[in-house]
């Protein structure tokens, strides 16, 4: 079906665009000769009417589109932020509305699967008789579309949100009602392959990773020698540990206390500053990701220093109980509210120990002890601080991180393969729905050959992290 793709060229003319006062569409040099270019209120009215009794608490996410909240619960394990106060401020949304979010200005607007409610600051947009929605759906997921929002403003620097004066601002195209069809109709088949592609791929590397997990798991709580005695840890999820070993709880075995980071938001990108360090910001082996840089002042960083060598723990949120080893040799740093510090002893537990520790099963079996006793999944500094961690002597320590390291390194290995596999079929994706939705290629005749898909239900937006504005939501004012 893709293959069949080819220019608007081959079958039909194209019209440079003119550049006047009246057309702000930056990202395109030309489009197919019967298409059109229309102001984008003309096209998308702001809806204003309030939240009606029977209306049901929606989620506006990038992953799913606008979807009600039990939905988005079940979808991603978790709760959310359930608002019970002046429920009747809040907007009304109609299905195939779209939803303008907090997050539009990183990831598009959202497009609204069912009947309900959300939050009063979102600008909900109802379409006029001359869109499909499909395609809309897919224009305003697509990169340059994002980019042009972005540049009506400065949004990180100023903290402002999207809002309808922004969409205003940019043009859109338009092809006729039953292409606008066709090219929904050809990018949601090439979408639900491309899915279906990264969703083997990805449980693919969730095979792998149990794989490192057990590794860890057996060389962290039972060592390298196999016919070692063993004696009972005392701990249920520990269970057996080598008789020479020692069990010591959290606290024990730091420097100092466990202290929570700073509550302030990530928006400075000063390179002189110390780097605000957040859950974002790393890579599985702890590395840090060079393009999520943000920073502090150093007023408010020299209270929240880490060191390399901490251990960086998540206490709540979609990442509770995640932990993270700081490796910042030459990079000055600091770390965020939601994160929780421990700086190891190192006369009683080396850091990549404890750090391997945390990627174990013995580990995850102590977050679901704690949660198995918890209405809220929350991990504070005190119940990190009574962790029970196996202590073997620190040679000992070093020859299980050397031991660790062969064995992990062909998983290590397949998992980067299959990542980079991952990411150039995302930007594949990202390539063919820009380049179809601003008409750079021809799928008409392709679409006409293709059965149709059931429209009832979201999809899900091909990313890394599916990010939501759920966990943030605060009653109306």
């Amino acid at each position: 079906m893709i293959e069949g793709l080819k220019p608007y060229a081959d079958s039909a003319k194209t019209k440079p665009m003119t550049r006047t006062s009246e057309i702000n569409i930056p990202w395109l040099t030309a489009i197919p000769e019967h298409w059109k270019i229309v102001r984008s209120k003309g096209l998308f009215t702001a809806r204003t009417e309030r939240a009606r009794p029977d209306d049901e608490q929606l989620s506006a996410t990038q992953a799913y589109g606008v979807i009600p909240q039990k939905e988005f619960e079940n979808r991603v394990g978790r709760k959310v932020v359930r608002i019970t106060q002046n429920l009747e401020k809040r907007a009304h949304v109609e299905p195939d509305d779209f939803v303008i979010s907090m997050r539009s200005f990183q990831g598009g607007l959202e497009r609204a699967w069912a009947r309900g409610c959300i939050r009063s600051s979102y600008v909900v947009l109802k379409p006029s008789p001359e869109t499909e929605v499909g395609y809309f759906a897919h224009l305003f997921k697509s990169v340059d579309y994002i980019r042009a929002l972005q540049a009506t403003s400065n949004f990180i620097r100023d903290g402002q949100d999207l809002n309808f004066n922004n969409f205003s601002l940019v043009d859109l195209p338009l092809p006729p009602l039953d292409e606008q069809a066709a090219i929904a109709k050809c990018l949601d088949h090439a979408n639900r392959k491309i899915d279906g592609f990264i969703r083997a791929k990805r449980k693919l590397i969730g095979l792998l990773n149990e794989q490192k997990q057990a590794i860890i798991h057996r060389a962290v709580t039972r060592g390298l020698d196999a016919d070692a005695p063993l004696k009972p840890s005392g701990i249920p999820w520990l269970g057996e540990i080598p008789a020479h070993w020692e069990v010591r709880r959290l606290r024990f075995c730091i420097r100092g206390k466990l202290t929570y980071g700073a509550n302030a938001a990530a928006e400075f990108d000063n390179p002189d500053w110390p780097r605000y360090l957040r859950i974002t910001d790393f890579n599985g082996d702890g590395s840090l990701r060079p393009d999520t840089f943000r920073s502090l002042p150093p007023e408010i960083a020299k209270d929240y220093p880490v060191e390399d060598g901490d251990i960086l723990f998540a206490r709540s949120g979609a990442t509770v109980g995640k932990a993270f080893i700081v490796r910042t040799e030459t990079v000055k740093a600091c770390y965020a509210g939601y994160l929780i510090r421990a700086r190891p002893n190192t006369d009683v537990v080396m850091p990549p120990f404890l750090f391997a520790f945390t990627q174990s099963t013995a580990f995850v079996r102590w977050k679901d002890a704690i949660f198995n006793r918890a209405t809220i999944q929350n991990i504070g500094a005190d119940k990190y601080a009574n962790l029970v961690v196996p202590i073997p002597l620190i040679t000992e320590q070093q020859s299980i991180l050397d031991a660790i390291e062969i064995d992990l390194l062909p998983l290590r290995t397949a998992i980067t393969r299959t990542e980079r596999e991952i990411a150039l079929m995302q930007e594949y994706c990202t390539r063919l729905t820009a380049d179809i939705v601003t008409g750079k290629l021809d799928v008409r005749e392709a679409a006409a050959k293709l059965p149709d898909l059931p429209t009832d239900s979201a999809g899900e937006v091909l990313t890394d992290e599916a990010l939501d504005d759920s966990e943030t939501e605060d009653a109306e004012a």
